[in-house]
């Protein structure tokens, strides 16, 4: 019994970490999306700097997961746990890493006349932080409908992502001139797609998790 509640306490530590890495992807999204909103460098930079601290959250994970996994042996739904916490701290490193490459992007485009009003970029980011918001209170409190309603936003994030790529390659072909700034939209509206495709990852593992069995939200 006292191994078990050790057990317990040590997978609910790793879900904790889980969720402080969720939250910190979340800021970055938020800080990285406002530096390319009102231009500013010196946010970008941070954001990028501040990477790091995902990063070894992730690790720590991945360690802390083997450790416990070698001690305690874990069988059935134990183990489906323990693989599920890798999948999603994974997932959520790379949403951190499309964090800190829409801050590159801003700092390619510098200061310019900003065509960002033209697109559906900052509806995709709060869709997306709700998406991410949804999939891990779904993995912490094991929700299934709140798992399935992850796919149901990432439909709305593609309808804008295609929305807005047609306008900017429009736009572009118009205004040549503008071509940087563009090119650079262009690809934060692909950072975005792919944050939600991730998102729904979690979502999937999340539900995974709950039922047991293999969901596939993007189909």
């Amino acid at each position: 019994m006292v191994i078990r509640e050790n057990f317990e306490n040590n997978l609910l530590k790793i879900k904790s970490k889980v969720t402080e890495m969720g939250e910190l992807s979340i800021a970055s999204l938020e800080k990285a999306f406002n530096a390319l909103k009102t231009q500013d460098v010196e946010i970008a930079l941070k954001v990028i700097d501040e990477d790091a601290d995902i990063d070894n959250l992730d690790m720590e994970i991945n360690q802390l997961v083997i450790w416990l996994m070698a001690k305690e042996q874990p069988v059935a739904r134990d183990l489906r746990v323990m693989i599920g916490v890798l999948k999603i701290s994974s997932e959520i490193e790379r949403i951190a890493d499309f964090a800190v490459n829409i801050a590159k992007a801003t700092i390619k485009i510098g200061k310019t006349n900003s065509l960002l009003s033209i697109t559906h970029l900052e509806q995709m980011k709060e869709v997306s932080i709700q998406m991410l918001q949804k999939a891990m209170q779904s993995f912490m409190e094991e929700n299934i409908v709140l798992a399935k309603e992850v796919s149901g936003l990432e439909d709305e994030v593609d309808k804008y992502n295609g929305e807005t790529y047609k306008t900017l390659t429009n736009y572009l072909s118009e205004h040549p001139e503008e071509t940087n700034q563009l090119v650079q939209l262009l690809f934060v509206n692909r950072y975005l797609e792919r944050t939600a495709d991730h998102i729904t990852n979690i979502a999937e593992s999340s539900a995974y998790l709950i039922k047991g069995k293999i969901y596939d939200f993007n189909s």
